[in-house]
């Protein structure tokens, strides 16, 4: 009689839970496998740059161009607020400038007039100068002739020259020293009008500095004007989406209120691991990273930075050590992760977003295709095991 056989259902049971623990076992050691190379963190999150757009004028908002959540651009209105207020200053300074300009235009006038008086005055006193020295000149024969007769009138004892012509001479030579005494006194006039002339000259300078000065100060007032009057328009500074819309139209805003706020589209993702786990991570090191609110997707990144100090040591109250009762604990290390393929905030990713990134340190210490030959021979082996002790249990029977 033949010893009995193992039924046909155990053996379908048998292969079937030896395939089912053969898988499990592969994705399990897989896991491990994978994981064993790789640092992960659940402490992270999607960080980007977020610019809060602030009024710099006061005023009642005349109209809001953006709502909430809405994509804008560079350059796009965002909010407008009454200008009137800023119109009629804008014409307050360019009436200032025509007033500062018309002082100068006069200024330049008396200065042109006043360096032409110079210019008469010093031509004047060459003339002066010249007079006198032809006077000097005339004077000095004179008083020669006057010398020259005096001697014949005084040691000629019969009296070489007439009496008339000795009063003569001395009269020629007394209105030839008059005169010159006169041309001095003219010269010297003349010199100190060129002086005065001078200093008007330099006075009148001064003045169209000032008001060229005037002028400058206009102007860059009517600059400062027009600015703030451009500053009624608010545009958008940079490329995003609207967020933290907290104006509406009517309302009074001041100067440095905060109306709204644009995430930029550039995003990465701020990873705060322990600093156990920094000793193997470095600058260009693939990551993958999973997004709590977009779970299905998986993103490749890669590690950009390592903050230098933990994030304790940064925040608005650092820990102070030096105390009694310190107990040790283990700090956080924010790394900087930036996504390998382009993506945006306005793709459903913004700021503040939990992500779990996953920082691979080093190679897999065994490939797939290795587990999976060792789980199909374990399965083999498994089954011929079972399979010999399902045989062994039917002979006993």
């Amino acid at each position: 009689m033949a010893p009995p056989q193992p039924k046909p259902m155990q053996w379908v049971r048998l292969v079937l839970g030896a395939v089912i623990f053969g898988v499990a076992l592969f994705y399990g050691l897989s896991y491990l496998a994978e994981n064993w190379a790789r640092e992960s963190t659940d402490d992270a999150f999607v960080d980007g740059h977020v610019a809060s757009i602030a009024s710099k004028v006061a005023g009642e908002v005349l109209e809001t161009h953006v709502t909430e959540n809405q994509g804008v651009k560079a350059g796009d209105l965002l909010v407008e607020i009454d200008p009137r207020d800023n119109d009629v200053r804008v014409s307050q300074k360019r009436a200032a400038i025509q007033s500062a300009q018309a002082s100068q235009e006069a200024i330049v006038a008396a200065f042109d007039l006043m360096r032409a008086r110079m210019n008469t005055a010093e031509a004047t006193k060459k003339q002066s100068e010249a007079g006198a020295a032809a006077s000097e000149a005339t004077y000095q024969d004179a008083e020669t002739k006057w010398n020259r007769s005096r001697n014949l009138w005084t040691n000629s004892v019969h009296k070489a020259i007439s009496e008339q012509d000795f009063d003569t001479s001395k009269a020629v030579m007394t209105t030839a020293k008059a005169n010159w005494q006169a041309d001095l006194q003219k010269a010297a006039s003349d010199a100190s009008r060129v002086v005065e002339s001078r200093a008007e000259l330099a006075a009148t300078e001064k003045l169209y500095d000032e008001a060229r000065a005037k002028v400058g100060q206009a102007e860059a007032d009517l600059r400062a004007a027009e600015l703030e009057l451009s500053y009624t328009k608010i545009t958008a500074p940079v490329e995003g989406r609207i967020t933290r819309k907290m104006v509406e139209k009517g309302a009074y805003v001041q100067v440095g209120q905060i109306l709204l706020a644009i995430v930029r589209p550039e995003i990465w993702v701020t990873a705060n691991f322990k600093e156990t786990q920094t000793s193997k991570i470095r600058a260009g090191q693939p990551v993958r990273i999973k997004v709590e609110g977009m779970a299905d997707r998986v993103f490749r990144g890669h590690v950009e930075s390592l903050q230098s100090g933990s994030g304790a040591r940064f925040s608005l109250l650092p820990p102070e050590n030096a105390v009694g009762n310190y107990v040790k604990i283990v700090q956080r290390v924010p790394v900087r992760i930036v996504f390998d393929d382009p993506v945006s905030a306005i793709q459903g990713l913004g700021p503040g977003m939990s992500a779990v990134p996953s920082v691979q340190i080093g190679e897999r210490p065994v490939s797939d295709p290795v587990i999976a030959v060792v789980c199909v021979v374990f399965v083999v082996v498994a089954v011929a095991l079972l399979g010999f002790v399902m045989q062994r249990h039917s002979k006993t029977e």
